[in-house]
């Protein structure tokens, strides 16, 4: 019965030892629902700072930035620098820039003066492009 009595004493001591622990103060966790808008507002500026990344990685802009002396890799260092306002106020910034539509009114001016230029050519009689001005002679 001896041996039975010493194992009996080393577990009992593990056992207070280990039930002691639970009583240790032990940091709780409490869990919460997430609002909405907190999803939202965190997944617009996930997309605001794909926008400017995106922004970045384009050939024109990245010429833009060299010919200013801006380093384009320096650049997209630094973006993840920015505060979540700063970054919503570029991808603002970004969405303002007009999409190519000053090579379209160029394109469209040329067309009109070209236009211009061929019909008071043609009703002067130096050239027949318009057959409409000044019809041929009926025979």
């Amino acid at each position: 019965m001896h041996p039975f009595r010493r194992s009996a004493k080393f577990v009992s001591i593990l056992l207070i030892v280990f039930l002691s622990l639970i009583y240790i103060p032990v940091q709780s966790v409490f869990a919460a629902m997430i609002g909405t808008k907190a999803v939202l507002v965190d997944e617009e500026m996930q997309y605001a700072r794909e926008k400017v990344r995106a922004f970045l990685d384009r050939e024109d802009v990245w010429t833009a930035l060299t010919a200013q002396g801006i380093d384009p890799l320096e650049a997209k260092a630094r973006l993840d620098s920015l505060s979540d306002a700063e970054i919503q106020q570029i991808s603002d910034r970004i969405d303002q820039l007009p999409a190519g539509g000053g090579v379209l009114e160029a394109v469209a001016i040329i067309a009109i003066v070209l236009f211009l230029v061929l019909l008071i050519l043609d009703m002067i009689g130096v050239t027949d492009v318009f057959t409409f001005i000044n019809p041929p002679p009926k025979r």
